[in-house]
């Protein structure tokens, strides 16, 4: 069976967007090191999945990173996987997707993410999407948690874990600690 995994990024103090929003994440500690574990993560799925608002904002800058003569090679490399994964979005007002390799699902969040772990495949992985991602941890689907915590606080914003009624308990499997001084850990669900 395939595992769902989430992916952030976090601040110290549990945020994943900054007080202005989806693209408030400055602060993320990203450079070098953290690309090779962001990559090293990715290289386990086939899959990404995402909520509208993710999508919207993916779609509208990736697909041009190839032909950008200042987009780094990590970047192009980002944007040649990303065009040949699996693209999965959970939206109830989007029409359609056009994105290569993409899918809308307009169903029930819980009744698809079972029948996708049920399909053939490697790991399906919440890139971004924070606020789906709190649905999905809500409905306790998330086999693998794998965040990275930079070393700085920002005071408010979008909370990492927020709506969780009943305990969720985990286990660690993995924690790296990187030169920028952001941690990088994999807890597990314990089931």
């Amino acid at each position: 069976m395939r595992k769902l995994v989430l992916f952030l990024h976090a601040s110290l103090d549990g945020f994943v967007e900054g007080p202005n929003g989806a693209m408030d994440i400055g602060w993320v500690s990203y450079d070098a090191h953290l690309e090779k574990h962001a990559k090293e993560i990715l290289s386990t799925a086939d899959t990404v999945i995402w909520g509208r608002g993710t999508y919207e904002m993916m779609y509208g800058y990736w697909p041009s990173v190839p032909s950008d003569p200042s987009a780094s090679q990590h970047e192009r490399d980002h944007a040649e996987w990303i065009e040949k994964t699996t693209k999965i979005v959970f939206s109830t007002t989007l029409d359609k997707v056009e994105w290569a390799n993409s899918r809308l699902v307009k169903e029930e969040v819980r009744e698809a993410i079972l029948a996708l772990k049920q399909q053939p495949g490697k790991d399906m992985v919440i890139l971004g999407s924070p606020r789906l991602a709190h649905r999905l941890m809500q409905l306790d689907l998330i086999d693998e948690f794998k965040i990275t915590v930079s070393p700085v606080l920002i005071g408010k914003g979008l909370p990492l874990f927020q709506g969780i009624e009943e305990k969720i308990s985990l286990e660690l499997v993995e924690n790296k600690t990187f030169d920028s001084g952001a941690i990088g850990l994999v807890y597990r669900r314990a089931r």
